[in-house]
């Protein structure tokens, strides 16, 4: 201004509009000292004072003293403020801190004071770290009923952004379906009908996703992976560590170890409980049972399996863990086991018609399926699946490659291959597969998909929120660190933070948070079909009729043993509604 050719240069006074003074003052103490005082009632004034008159230091260390001052008081006005200001590393740490401490945020006067803007950015991020989705709903209702008059306006918009298909359908009749508030809004009821729709009709759901079916990431519980291998020296001796995934931090840190070293073993969660099934120790093959309690980071022992098995597949149908294949240290196996969390025993189900070692195990659909594997003279190609309640196996449209040592994983009603391997067990070095395959159960067929980044067999793999996670594994020449995502709306793998060790043949589990959202398992939606399918003996009518329905939701049913579960109240003009619905 004064070194320039504008009038000011020129001029004996000049007025500094929007300049407060007493900053002004601190600033010019400060280039004359080097000195400057940072207080709670100024510092925002200073900064934007200072960033008018381009002194970077003095903005910098104002953006310090905001930080260490954030609290879940104050961190939305700091973040509007930062962003005001343009401080984006002051943004980027306010919003952080507001998203991390957000069920703390929620009854300060800040949050319920925002404008219905900045109420939509906050409801709109995944990564706000609630419990469940629960909280979402009534963060934004407290928000609501802080001015109902003037913000009526505003409550379909932002509905739509709370993940109404995650919550329980309980929660849509008691809270969400009788609100008053939503009753004459048609975008509102549209928003409910569709999460009704994707509890009723499970089978569409690849259909039926977006933005309000994607978990929030402190949602989905953490993945623990637990390895096999991960000395390249010693192979043989195993591992005996867990890890934890974050999604919000996109990190891994340690949690636990096993009581003794394991190799090729099973792992499961029952009832919230981490289970360690047979494999083998270096020496022998195993039997063996471990279980590890999340709440108390104690293990114990259980009753072992009838036979010993190393390779074998692992998966939880409708309460019992299934113990699938796999080899006895002489033989590959086709057996199976089942253990009765209830009865705490195990005993023999049908065979498998082919023995498989090294095989995928996953649940779709209320049944259990093997793939691929090794029979002892070549890996397999072929799947079979499990029905529980007739206890027989049927098989299913063999996948394109065979494949030993496949990753197995389910999502939005498809069964995932991938990697894997075609070589004999006395060729460790040979390629593995990069090729992903999806298998859809209502065809009977198999499609590939997009690949992964490296070939590799012995991958860990799980579903995490609403991604395909590949762990570690072996690419014939080491153990990988590597860790992938499979994107199934943009069929496309992006790479993870890596394992702090590289890994094979990783066991992973997802250990729910602890007042995750229950849908996750889909244990009521489940409910809800079974109890129209089981209930017909004991019913007259036909379920299919809208007669049958409503003699269904007529009659009192005791459907407590189902599942399991507790308690499970029918509200029948809950089901009316959505019977209705669905015969649209």
């Amino acid at each position: 201004m004064f070194t320039s050719d504008l009038r000011e240069a020129t001029q004996s006074e000049v007025v500094l509009q929007d300049v407060d003074g007493d900053a002004l003052w601190m600033l010019v103490h400060y280039c004359y000292t080097g000195r400057i005082e940072l207080r709670e009632d100024t510092v925002e004034t200073l900064l934007s004072t200072a960033r008018l008159l381009q002194l970077n230091e003095v903005v910098d260390a104002c953006c310090s003293f905001l930080m260490k001052q954030l609290h879940p008081s104050n961190c939305i006005g700091i973040r509007i403020f930062a962003d005001t200001q343009g401080c984006l590393n002051l943004l980027k740490v306010a919003h952080n801190y507001t998203t991390e401490h957000f069920m703390d945020v929620i009854p300060n006067q800040e949050f319920l004071m925002l404008p219905a803007d900045e109420v939509a950015k906050l409801l709109a991020s995944d990564d706000l770290n609630v419990p469940s989705e629960e909280e979402i709903f009534h963060a934004l209702m407290l928000w609501v009923k802080n001015d109902v008059a003037s913000r009526k306006k505003d409550v379909s918009r932002l509905l739509s952004l709370v993940k109404l298909p995650l919550l329980m359908p309980s929660f849509i009749a008691d809270f969400i379906e009788t609100n008053p508030l939503f009753r004459e809004e048609r975008v509102c009821q549209e928003l409910i009908m569709e999460a009704l729709k994707y509890h009723l009709l499970p089978e569409r759901r690849p259909m039926l996703q977006s933005p309000r079916t994607r978990p929030r990431k402190s949602t989905v519980g953490a993945l623990l992976p637990i390895y096999h291998m991960s000395n390249w020296i010693e192979p043989w001796k195993g591992a005996t560590s867990i890890e934890k995934y974050d999604l919000r931090g996109n990190s891994w840190c340690h949690v636990a170890n096993m009581s003794g070293r394991r190799l090729q073993f099973g792992v499961a969660v029952v009832d919230g409980r981490l289970y360690v099934v047979g494999g083998r120790d270096g020496l022998k093959t195993l039997n063996t049972v471990e279980c590890y309690d999340i709440k108390t980071k104690a293990w114990t022992t259980l009753p072992p399996m009838s036979t010993h098995r190393h390779g074998l597949g692992v998966g939880v149908l409708e309460g019992p863990l299934y113990a699938v294949g796999g080899h006895d240290g002489w033989s590959y196996l086709n057996t199976v086991e089942r253990w009765d969390p209830q009865a705490r025993q195990w005993s023999y189900v049908a065979p498998m018609s082919t023995q498989r070692s090294t095989v995928g195990v996953a649940v779709l659909n209320n049944k259990l399926y093997a793939v691929g594997g090794r029979d002892g003279s070549s890996c397999l190609r072929t799947v079979e699946c499990y029905d529980p309640h007739t206890n027989k196996w049927l098989p299913c449209a063999p996948m394109a490659k065979r494949r030993g040592g496949v990753g197995v994983g389910v999502v939005n009603g498809y069964l995932y291959a991938l990697g894997g391997h075609d070589a004999p067990a006395s060729n460790p070095s040979a390629s593995r597969f990069d090729c992903v395959e999806r298998y859809d159960p209502k065809t009977d067929t198999w499609t590939q998909v997009a690949s992964m980044s490296v070939g590799r067999d012995a991958i860990g793999v799980c579903l995490l929120g609403d991604r395909l996670f590949a762990v570690g594994g072996y690419d014939g020449q080491q153990y990988l660190k590597l860790v992938e995502a499979y994107d199934t709306q943009n069929n496309e793998w992006q790479q993870v933070a890596p394992l702090n060790t590289g890994r094979a043949g990783a066991c992973i589990v997802i250990i729910q948070a602890k007042f995750v959202n229950r849908m996750v398992d889909d244990c009521s939606m489940r409910a809800i079909f079974l109890i129209t399918a089981n209930c017909i003996p004991i019913i007259e009518g036909n379920i299919q009729t809208s007669q049958g329905l409503l003699h269904v939701l007529e009659s009192p049913l005791d459907v407590s043993p189902l599942y399991n579960m507790a308690e499970f109240i029918l509200r029948q003009g809950q089901l009316r509604r959505l019977f209705a619905f669905i015969s649209q």
